[in-house]
């Protein structure tokens, strides 16, 4: 009698990094040598190629699978910074390397989706932690240091462990008042800033089918904030539209089989979930917005890799409109891209928030590092749509970050407190 050998069920994570190293079928715990395909980098590129010098080599590996942009200090805001720009565009000419933008595009984690070069079952490392975000296309992306992302440029090839996989379920429809950062702030607040350490989470269900892309990439940027390596949003006919608008490369979507072992599954209800705040200075310390409001704020940011798309700012100006910004309140919007930035303008959003008060900025990262936009004094408070609220993220140690979402954001700048944003909305 003969047996026929059956390959064992598997989930996303094992699947594409079995195809990305050749291994059958990788187990969670296991070191495998993976081919990478993207490797995506933005001013820290001058770090990585001081590695990749020291190292001694002469050429990357392959010149059409590395992404580097400028974003996180544009213009460049101290001479170190425009000489480590400078050092990277004479690299990215020396190699040839097509796919390089520069200080006028945007974010990364928006400029690479809108250029057609995050597509389902990708693997992709980036320097950067919140590389995570192109999982909202369902690829497998990560986040790696600069003397990694050096020996990814010399070899094309990373060791990777292959993670165990915690599926997230959520059910309901959101109510009135209540986005996608809302329902991400509830879930980190609930498992936890390491909850998900070194898991590919997997953000499944009904609501998640629902949502926008825009906001299954609030989703997969905010799994780092739970220590997770990836966040996959599995990809559907939206994301087909997406990338059939910005692509002709080919790609293979990749999904978790259904008898695929799981480390856990953990379910959540949205359907009576309110506005969130992560109160400082942890992205898991989370309270509804009514245990927080009332509280005096003196500047609000909107926008970022996390909620400057148009959605967020669509949400935003329906706030804003017709109202004024509290006097005592330094609101400043921040666009994620320049694709974003232009259609902003030709909505009228631009108009709508310079009538109301705020400051528009470039594209770029500048507010949510405190690198040179929008720092924050000692004893100054501010409420955000970023992701991270770390004690002087953005400027002194002694100064607060909250994080809500652009409709908590919104209503807050206007009132000058911390405000439900339900009061506000017709």
């Amino acid at each position: 009698m003969r047996f026929e050998a059956t390959m064992p069920e598997m989930t996303f994570a094992q699947k594409v990094l079995a195809r990305a190293s050749g291994t059958a079928s990788p187990v969670p715990g296991e070191i495998v040598n993976a081919k990478i395909d993207l490797a995506m980098s933005h001013e820290n590129a001058a770090l990585v190629l001081a590695a990749f010098k020291e190292i001694g080599a002469k050429h990357v590996w392959d010149r059409e699978k590395i992404a580097l942009l400028f974003d996180h200090r544009v213009p460049a805001n101290t001479t170190k910074a425009a000489e480590g720009h400078r050092t990277v565009r004479n690299f990215v000419k020396d190699e040839g390397i097509p796919q390089f933008y520069d200080m006028r595009e945007g974010i990364c984690h928006q400029v690479l989706p809108e250029m057609g070069h995050a597509r389902p079952g990708m693997l992709i490392v980036g320097t950067d932690s919140h590389t995570t975000t192109y999982g909202a296309f369902g690829a497998f992306a990560t986040g790696i240091g600069a003397t990694e992302m050096a020996s990814v440029w010399t070899t094309g090839e990373l060791w990777l462990k292959v993670p165990e996989t915690m599926r997230l379920k959520v059910e309901g429809r959101l109510p009135v008042g209540t986005m996608a950062k809302d329902v991400i702030l509830n879930i980190i607040g609930d498992v936890g800033a390491d909850g998900a350490d070194y898991r590919c989470v997997e953000y499944v269900g009904p609501t998640v089918d629902e949502m926008s892309l825009a906001s299954r990439m609030v989703l997969s940027n905010m799994a780092i904030e739970m220590g997770a390596k990836a966040g996959i949003c599995f990809p559907d006919e939206k994301t087909k539209r997406y990338l059939q608008e910005r692509t002709d490369s080919p790609y293979q979507p990749v999904f978790s089989d259904t008898d695929a072992v799981i480390e856990k599954q953990i379910d959540y209800d949205v359907s009576c979930l309110g506005p969130r705040v992560a109160c400082p200075h942890t992205v898991d310390n989370v309270k509804a917005v009514e245990e927080v409001a009332g509280m005096p704020i003196d500047q609000a940011v909107i926008g970022s890799c996390t909620n400057g798309r148009m959605e967020d700012l669509i949400a935003a100006a329906s706030i804003l409109s017709g109202r004024e910004v509290d006097p005592d309140v330094r609101l400043i919007i921040v666009p994620a891209s320049r694709e974003i930035y232009l259609e902003a303008m030709e909505k009228g959003l631009l108009a709508c928030f310079v009538r109301a008060g705020a400051v528009v900025v470039n594209p770029g990262c500048g507010p949510c590092l405190g690198a040179h936009q929008g720092l924050l004094a000692k004893g100054e408070r501010a409420i955000t749509t970023t992701n991270r609220n770390f004690r002087g993220r953005m400027g002194s140690p002694e100064a607060e970050v909250y994080l809500a979402s652009p409709l908590t954001v919104a209503a807050s700048a206007v009132k000058g407190e911390i405000t439900d944003p339900r009061g506000l909305l017709a």
